[in-house]
């Protein structure tokens, strides 16, 4: 039997580097890595073939944490002229961008960028881990510049970058649909996860139209009927107002998980529906596979909070936390909170405060307080209101609502003391704000 030649020695050893790393054996990686860089029955380190080994050693080197891996890989690879190897390249920018946690002035972010910049060949996939660094800086205008002024065709990935961080960063939400809309110019398909991170920004602006874009091309596609677009789609159009095109979505959806439900059952009690979302819990129930979570439970408080069901929250609070062992959060306990207050039952919605065995939120007593100025419970609203000054000290709402609520009771002099109050702790009230869409017509 013939010796296996060189280049077939290294593919063997780069397999078996390959096994290590994904079973998570970092350090035999790392020790198989070294004895190849010296390995004389071996191609030598500037033979190209090599590119495919190096991204395997800096990978278990990240994971170990080994001091300037990225720095030492570098320049390893650029003595021996394999910076060319858009696959090795990729790999550098990734393990240099690893390192950037925010903030477009970082040492790590600089380094990156001129290894970017020094790189002789880039292929979409160095652009893409390029723009993910950008994103990971916080440096968006950097990232939608490099997805403009690529010199290789684009994929979908470089788009879905830039996409997923404009609808999470929720300053600029319409640019994530600019993107968008570039990319099917172009001609590149969105994908799954395009989708996925497009339509909360289209959620965030209340842009029907651009939601029944994207609706369109998820079923053009064949991708409306998962889950995870489904339940998308249904809160896009729930808080759009739109419940008759969340519940086409619904029906289209196949395997209808737990996300699902909630969603359409967030949509309409987003809505004032409530008999409508508790029918749907009452469906939901029926099906053998889905049990409800944390989710649902929010979906069903509101749900009974919009429309003034106190005994049935305090029924479905029971169920999902004995019957399913969902464990109540303090969201939940708020939201019962918010039911019982809205009854005028604020007592009851005290004593829940008193015994809740999670810590009282802001969110709980805020919700106390309101209740209280409703209802013109001006003892309970002192009590709700002196634990808000503690929680948020800074939060000047929570002052101006007890002021008011003793205004409104003609206790003027109250009034006055917790303005002055205000004054002394040195809380100032924020200048009101409004927002305007403008939408131009698309091309």
């Amino acid at each position: 039997m013939p010796f296996p030649s060189r280049h077939q020695r290294l593919a063997s050893l780069t397999k078996l580097l390959t096994t290590h790393v994904n079973a998570g054996r970092h350090r035999d990686a790392l020790g198989l890595f070294s004895r190849m860089l010296s390995a004389p029955d071996l191609p030598p380190l500037t033979d190209p073939s090599f590119a495919h080994a190096f991204p395997l050693a800096l990978k278990s080197a990240t994971a170990l944490r080994v001091p300037g891996a990225a720095a030492s890989f570098h320049a390893l690879a650029a003595k021996c002229g394999l910076l060319s190897s858009p696959f090795l390249a990729s790999a550098l920018v990734a393990s240099y961008g690893a390192r950037v946690v925010g903030g477009a002035c970082g040492a790590s972010y600089e380094l990156t960028r001129r290894l970017f910049d020094e790189l002789p060949a880039r292929n979409a996939v160095v652009w893409s881990a390029m723009i993910s660094v950008h994103v990971r800086a916080g440096d968006l205008a950097a990232a939608a510049w490099a997805l403009d002024h690529m010199d290789v065709p684009p994929t979908a990935s470089c788009f879905n970058t830039v996409i997923a961080a404009v609808a999470e960063s929720r300053e600029h939400p319409a640019r994530a649909i600019e993107v968008y809309r570039h990319m099917r110019r172009v001609g590149v398909p969105p994908s799954f996860i395009t989708l996925l991170a497009l339509v909360p920004a289209c959620t965030v602006i209340g842009a029907l139209t651009s939601i029944k874009e994207v609706h369109g091309f998820a079923v053009r596609h064949g991708m409306c009927a998962r889950s995870h677009i489904g339940s998308s789609l249904i809160e896009a159009y729930g808080r759009c107002g739109s419940l008759a095109a969340a519940q086409r979505v619904f029906d289209q959806v196949h395997d209808r998980d737990v996300v699902v439900w909630s969603s359409l059952v967030s949509a309409y009690a987003f809505h004032g529906r409530a008999e409508v979302a508790m029918s749907l819990f009452q469906h939901m129930e029926d099906q053998d596979d889905v049990r409800p979570d944390s989710i649902m439970f929010l979906s069903l408080m509101a749900a009974c909070a919009h429309s003034g069901h106190a005994d049935d929250a305090l029924q479905y609070f029971d169920v999902l936390t004995r019957r399913y062992g969902v464990e109540a959060c303090g969201d939940h306990y708020s939201c019962l909170v918010d039911v019982l207050g809205r009854a005028g039952r604020l007592h009851q919605a005290y004593e829940l405060l008193r015994t809740m065995p999670v810590k009282v939120t802001a969110k709980a007593w805020g919700a106390l307080l309101a209740a209280c100025r409703k209802h013109g419970d001006v003892r309970l609203a002192e009590v709700a209101g002196r634990a808000l000054f503690e929680i948020e000290p800074e939060n000047a709402g929570n002052f101006v609502s007890l002021a008011n609520i003793y205004s409104g009771r003609g206790m003027h002099e109250d009034a006055e003391r917790v303005r002055r109050e205000m004054e002394q702790r040195g809380v100032q009230r924020l200048p009101g704000s409004s927002w305007m869409l403008h939408h131009k017509p698309s091309c």
